[in-house]
């Protein structure tokens, strides 16, 4: 079989492997595990903290250790979310779902470090 005969299913990302989480954002995010699977992640931003602009390739299930209030804004600076505006996170959530995010910042605006663990599904 030639290379070109073989079948990839292989994920598709526009943007470069620096604005990656680990790589742009490393004091935020930490690699607990990884495999062919998944990709588990420890992310802690601090009250009134700003991550570098960053993404996550891919979805996964975030596990909430300690939640506060965020803004997220893409790359140009517009927001995008603003957790104050969402009923859902009237009562802090302990477990959700995201999708893979393009580039963006995250700020804790609230008073508690935002301490989430991500386990990614590639």
């Amino acid at each position: 079989m030639k290379n070109d005969d073989v079948p990839t299913d292989q994920h598709v990302w526009p943007w470069p492997e620096e604005l990656d989480a680990l790589i742009a954002a490393p004091d935020n995010h930490t690699l607990l595990f990884e495999n062919e699977s998944v990709r588990v992640l420890d992310t802690r931003i601090g009250p009134g903290r700003t991550t570098p602009v960053h993404t996550h390739c891919w979805p996964g299930a975030l596990y909430v250790q300690s939640w506060s209030d965020f803004v997220r804004r893409d790359d140009n600076g517009n927001i995008i979310l603003d957790s104050r505006k969402v009923d859902a996170f009237a009562t802090p959530p302990t477990v959700l779902w995201s999708d893979a995010l393009p580039p963006h910042t995250l700020k804790n605006v609230g008073d508690t470090e935002i301490w989430v663990i991500s386990v990614e599904l590639k």
